[in-house]
């Protein structure tokens, strides 16, 4: 038996157990990573005397470099292999954290994390493809659901110990911290993290036979005098058009952009604004922290609930439904925002929307596309998500300027949440009568690859252009 037929007809080995738990760890730093600029806020404000203007720039930054770093550099990993991809951006963002907490002034400090983001975005693709390779067939929903807890559950802790870390060592206590957690880990994935045996049987890197009989020995696996044959070909030129643009994947791409657009922009005006506003709402900057803190722990219940709940119901559907969820919850939030222990509970409501809702599109975005385009769309996807969410702190502390209080801000993203629901609803409908799979097999997705390729050469052909 081949490999890649062990790992998927196999019970898991303690290895691949292994694995998933270092990438949960991965995503949990990821996500600690992510929101640091939100738990530190309040302090960042204080020691560089920051208008609500440089707030919504120091709140987005990042997440501009996280779209432009998953748009661009994360389609490295198909070049030079995933293990590699994730080892060097974890490098350099222990680089970049290192430097942010370093940061002598706004423009600096803007500068860093701008820099740190690139990786941040890029790194991820590359964790999500491996924890999907090497879990099996059976349990790889299950892995994947509680994969999705990573990164909250990694946001929902930083945020409580960034409370600790800004008292002992001011806000750069939290960057320091990251980068040591960050470089940890680096050495942990250097020793132990594998490489992907798609990469290796698809690319056929130097060495390559001898890491993949490497991994086969610690899964069990008799080694292989030879690797196998590649199980798909290149992708032909215009595969990735076919397959994300063409016929019906074009409104598809579009809703799916659309709805995980506008839960972005949510996620990062929650996860980016709440400690703030609670913060000048109350007076109390480690009240607002706390409060962030929830935000992000309420993602890990709705990560847990969104596993629990596909299990009976359509994925797509359950995401439309948190969409909703989140509408009322935004409402209910700003309707008791000067209640402190309302706000608190409502926190983790929001958390549950916003952040539970993120993990759901890591989850249903994949089965979307053809295999052959799937992570260079789901990236893309992701790119542009975090791209557009640069605008919603920015957007809302402008409305802030503009007169609009806490509480209407959190209404306005209610309706952002409730338009994101109807939009995942409407993508759902084009499947309406067809036989839709959220986790195809080696068989289908081969048969789906040869399909699109043939439809790429045929476009390719009309238009007088050659296609290899």
């Amino acid at each position: 038996m081949e490999l890649t037929d062990a790992i998927r007809r196999n019970p898991m080995s303690r290895f691949q157990w292994v694995i998933v738990a270092i990438c949960i760890l991965l995503t949990m730093v990821d996500g600690y990573e992510i929101l640091v600029t939100s738990f530190t806020l309040p302090a960042l404000t204080e020691h560089f005397g920051l208008d609500r203007g440089q707030q919504g720039l120091v709140a987005s930054f990042g997440t501009l470099g996280m779209g432009i770093g998953a748009i661009f550099l994360s389609p490295l990993a198909d070049r030079i292999g995933r293990r590699n991809h994730i080892l060097a951006s974890l490098a350099i963002i222990v680089v970049a954290m290192t430097l942010t907490g370093l940061a002598t002034s706004f423009e600096t400090f803007l500068a860093f994390r701008f820099f740190g983001g690139l990786f941040l975005g890029a790194i991820v693709p590359s964790i999500n493809v491996l924890v999907a390779e090497y879990a099996n067939q059976k349990r790889r929903g299950a892995v994947m659901g509680v994969y999705g807890i990573g990164l909250p559950l990694g946001a929902a802790i930083g945020g409580f110990l960034s409370l600790s870390l800004i008292d002992a060592f001011t806000w750069r206590g939290p960057y320091f911290f990251s980068a040591i957690i960050t470089a940890v880990l680096l050495v942990v994935a250097a020793v132990v993290l594998p490489e992907s045996v798609d990469y290796l049987v698809q690319k056929r890197p130097a060495g390559a036979l001898r890491a993949y009989n490497k991994i086969a020995r610690r899964i069990g696996v008799p080694e292989s005098a030879s690797l196998p044959v590649p199980t798909r070909p290149a992708p032909a030129k215009g595969a990735f058009v076919s397959g994300v643009f063409r016929g019906i994947m074009l409104r598809r791409t579009i809703l799916l952009w659309i709805s995980y657009g506008l839960v972005i922009a949510a996620f990062y005006f929650a996860n980016g604004l709440t400690a703030k506003l609670v913060t000048e709402t109350t007076g109390d900057a480690d009240f607002g922290i706390t409060a962030q803190a929830l935000v992000a722990a309420g993602g890990v219940i709705g990560a847990l609930l969104f596993s629990l709940a596909s299990r009976r119901i359509h994925p797509r559907l359950v995401t439309a439904g948190i969409g909703v969820v989140g509408f009322v919850v935004f409402f209910a939030f700003a309707a008791f925002f000067d209640r402190d222990t309302m706000v608190l509970v409502l926190a983790v409501m929001v958390g549950l929307a916003v952040n539970g809702g993120v993990a759901a599109y890591y989850a249903i975005s994949p089965s979307i596309y053809p295999v052959a385009v799937r992570a260079a769309a789901v990236g893309l996807m992701m790119g542009l998500g975090r791209a557009v969410a640069f605008f919603a702190p920015n957007v809302a502390t402008f409305l802030q300027e503009r007169g609009l209080s806490p509480a209407d801000l959190y209404q306005l993203y209610g309706v952002v949440l409730l338009l994101s629901a109807v939009a995942v609803a409407l993508l759902h409908a084009t499947y309406r009568g067809v036989h839709s799979r959220d986790a195809m097999d080696e068989e289908d997705d081969a048969a789906e690859t040869a399909s699109l390729e043939a439809e790429a050469r045929a476009a390719g052909s009309a238009a007088g252009q050659p296609v290899g």
